[in-house]
């Protein structure tokens, strides 16, 4: 696919960064899809998956408020302005809906999304992801800052890696585990801290129902930081979403498991129909 790189306003001015993957010819009809990534990466988060769709699909992948090249503005962060940054981005984009993909943290600001701008949210893909971290979430998050403050973001690395990658992926694929770990060392220790604690405050149970487009959940059966267990209660609350575990992963399906992912998006509604003769790569 051919990329172009982008930046659109927040609503406070900050400056969000994106990237339109289109195929050589973008006047063909397409499905359009956003992907959002977890925590402390960046729009890389999706390289696999992209690479795994077809031509005819038109992608945008942004950088979070605070992640990559996007802006983290003043104060804390929140869920609701995740959401309100990604309809900018699509705005700057001229997407008026699009299905919706988020990954982890990308999860969350992917709810937030379809529940706060339903109209524009034609289907959603959660991925490794949960509305509610549990009753320890507050402190866990802010052990996690702490931590990161005291050592810097390579204090966290032993312990992200081997939640992030079975063992299997991590001997077998040491160019993208690479990859995550440059990113997630770049992050600005700030920056992580906020997304930190909005995540430690984080409850979007009461927001679920009010998602009404086509939903799927996938999540990795060895996930220990979103577990299956998890992913079945955003199912329950959402009115006809589906969940599928997809074996021997753990939390970065999007880069273990890319072809299931890509799947999954191309399975959700979206307008218009795509060539009948079109597959995935």
């Amino acid at each position: 696919m051919i990329e172009r790189r982008c930046f659109a306003n927040a609503p406070d001015g900050s400056r969000m960064g994106y990237s339109i993957f289109t195929g050589p010819d973008p006047a063909r009809p397409t499905m359009r899809f956003v992907l959002i990534h977890a925590l402390a990466m960046d729009r890389t988060n999706w390289t696999e998956v992209i690479a795994a769709l077809p031509e005819y699909a038109a992608v945008l992948a942004m950088d979070c408020r605070g992640h990559g090249v996007s802006d983290a503005g003043v104060g804390s962060f929140g869920f609701d302005q995740y959401a309100d940054d990604i309809a900018a981005v699509m705005d700057d984009a001229g997407w008026p809906d699009a299905v919706i993909a988020g990954c982890s943290m990308g999860g969350c600001a992917a709810m937030a999304f379809a529940a706060r701008h339903s109209r524009r949210a034609e289907g959603l893909l959660l991925i490794d992801t949960t509305a509610w971290y549990g009753e320890s979430s507050v402190t866990d998050w802010q052990a996690r800052a702490d931590r990161a403050r005291a050592g810097g973001m390579e204090a966290l690395l032993a312990f992200q890696t081997s939640r992030w990658f079975s063992p299997e992926f991590l001997d077998r694929n040491p160019a993208g585990v690479r990859r995550c770990i440059d990113v997630f060392q770049r992050n600005e220790i700030s920056a992580y801290t906020r997304a930190c604690d909005m995540l430690g405050h984080a409850d979007l149970r009461m927001l679920l129902p009010q998602i009404t487009c086509p939903t799927r959940v996938i999540v990795g059966e060895h996930d220990y930081a979103t577990p299956p267990t998890m992913a079945e209660a955003i199912c329950v609350a959402i009115l006809g979403a589906t969940r599928e575990i997809l074996a021997g992963v753990r939390h970065f399906t999007t880069i273990e498991a890319p072809l299931p992912i890509a799947e999954a998006l191309l399975g959700l509604p979206n307008a218009p129909t795509p060539p009948p003769a079109a597959a995935i790569r």
